[in-house]
């Protein structure tokens, strides 16, 4: 389900492969301007229809000369709609339109660039030259095309940015949504407003409105099944539909029994003080789960697991209660982009996009928030006036604990993962840190070291300590916690969790890492 239609204001972003395209979208909508990706196979027809205020071209892999290199179709850049070609976006762009693009092997930039602007025109407004900019290409435009004019050099790339202002065509060769891109920001802001006449006025919150009538016209008299887990995903989503559709709906906590150290307690407590009008039903799945992961080692083999139990579950348990036409989930942005599309690689399956089964009994699979960020959804779940207890929650992957253990999953070290994250996380908490932090957890890699406890030797298992800092939840960085805060974190466990005799701290950054571990 769409719950945002293309409106006038809208910029699209055209997905060539690039791998932080979703940067491009955030970046946009940071300016208040509403942004989507869309596949570089979109047609000229499928773009008028849009009527997009502006399009972004993406950067990409690819050489516009390779075999099978995806292409645009020209009419699109001649429709009189703003476009932004970034990196092979414009390569592409004047390749399609009659320029020269080449390769020069000895003259590859890679990282951060100085260009000059020669020409600032509206893309370089208020921008001082020489500015520092983040390349990442071997292709360049050589030659632009005609009615273009070079409105920016590097050393190496004799058109670092190009325009033609009559038909509103702009290029750049660097990222100007990378944060390395010294006004790269100011540049996006400048095409948004200056070139594509946004106004800027587009909020999360005003997504509330359209989605509640959206969700009535889609739902009508209908009744609805929502899962919930506790997290701010379901629950906004919950609230969502709460005030679309009332007492019809239908939320239902499962506990597959992969919850955090008293999550399944604690959400049950939220819904019974909750004032919404929807119907709550726990429950206790735990045993059907764990007993259907037994043996199973592989990530995405327990992703698919978990997504078909938990359908199941559902089928069997809302058949007691009545028919249900739709079910609905939290799926937001960056689930449904790393879990692949036209040009996107799949990064994993996540249980609520790519692990539901074909067969499901339910008509359709309601998601309303599927094209929110993490940020955007907790400032919609605010405004439904959710408390901040939720809104601020740390993300908990649906498939829980299961894929914060490497290897089987076992009632043994389901609760030796238990406990190890919520001495991590209370420690967190006592140090005030936990407010910095988007994302902390233990995990369990399922080996064994070698230690020595009460001067003996031991054998048992180690836990890995994992903490990001991130705006996007796309790319994170490891949080930089004290180290006597690590070591009083790792004495507690050691000594207070059976079965582990070492902790060790994760310091890879997402990429080339994820934030989870499986």
């Amino acid at each position: 389900m769409t719950t945002q239609r293309p409106r006038p204001e809208t910029v699209l972003v055209m997905d060539f492969g690039a791998q932080y395209v979703q940067l491009i979208v955030r970046k946009v909508r940071e300016q208040h301007v509403y942004s989507e990706i869309r596949p570089a196979t979109m047609s000229f027809e499928q773009v008028e229809a849009e009527r997009p205020a502006g399009i972004i071209l993406s950067g990409g892999p690819n050489s516009v000369y390779a075999p099978g290199a995806p292409t645009i179709d020209r009419r699109i850049l001649e429709a009189g709609i703003p476009v932004l070609g970034i990196c092979y976006g414009q390569q592409l762009m004047a390749h399609v339109l009659g320029g020269e693009v080449g390769r020069d092997e000895q003259e590859r930039e890679y990282g951060h660039v100085p260009i000059d602007i020669v020409d600032p025109g509206m893309l370089f407004a208020g921008i001082a030259s020489p500015t520092s900019t983040w390349m990442s290409h071997g292709d360049k435009v050589m030659g632009v095309p005609p009615g273009f004019k070079v409105l920016a050099r590097s050393l190496n790339s004799p058109v670092a940015a190009m325009a033609d202002p009559e038909r509103k065509l702009y290029g750049v060769q660097f990222h100007p949504e990378v944060g390395h891109t010294q006004a790269g920001t100011q540049i996006l802001r400048n095409f948004l407003h200056n070139v594509c006449g946004c106004s800027g006025s587009w909020e999360p919150a005003a997504f509330i409105d359209q989605a509640v009538t959206e969700l009535r016209e889609k739902i009508g008299e209908d009744s609805i099944l929502c899962g919930v887990s506790g997290g701010v995903d379901s629950m906004v989503t919950a609230a969502l539909l709460d005030r679309a559709v009332g007492d019809r709906l239908t939320c239902m906590f499962i506990d597959h029994g992969l919850m955090r150290k008293d999550e399944a307690r604690e959400v049950i407590e939220f819904f019974s003080n909750w004032e919404g009008e929807a119907h709550f039903v726990p429950i206790d799945a735990s045993e059907t789960f764990i007993s259907k992961l037994a043996g199973v080692t592989d990530p995405e083999q327990k992703r698919r697991i978990i997504g078909e139990t938990f359908i199941r579950t559902f089928e069997a348990e809302s058949a007691e209660l009545g028919h249900f036409r739709y079910i609905a989930h939290g799926t937001l942005y960056p689930d449904v982009i790393e879990s692949g599309g036209d040009q996107t690689a799949t990064i994993k399956t996540h249980h609520n996009v790519g692990g539901l089964p074909d067969d499901m009994q339910y008509e359709e699979n309601i998601e309303p928030l599927r094209l929110l960020f993490k940020d955007e959804v907790r400032e919609v779940g605010r405004q439904l006036g959710l408390p901040e207890t939720i809104c601020s929650r740390q993300p908990f992957p649906g498939p829980g604990l299961a894929v914060r253990i490497v290897g089987e999953v076992t009632p043994e070290r389901l609760a030796t993962l238990r406990e190890a994250d919520a001495i991590f996380r209370q420690e967190l908490d006592g140090a005030g840190l936990s407010s910095g932090i988007a994302q902390s957890f233990a995990a369990f890699i399922g080996i064994r070291s070698v230690g020595v406890m009460g001067d003996e030797r031991s054998y048992a298992h180690p836990v890995v300590l994992r903490a990001v800092t991130t705006d996007d939840f796309m790319t994170a960085d490891w949080a930089r916690i004290p180290h006597e805060v690590l070591a009083r974190i790792s004495n507690r466990i050691v000594n207070e969790v059976p079965g582990v005799n070492r902790v060790v701290y994760d310091i890879t950054s997402k990429p080339p890492g994820t934030i989870e571990w499986e």
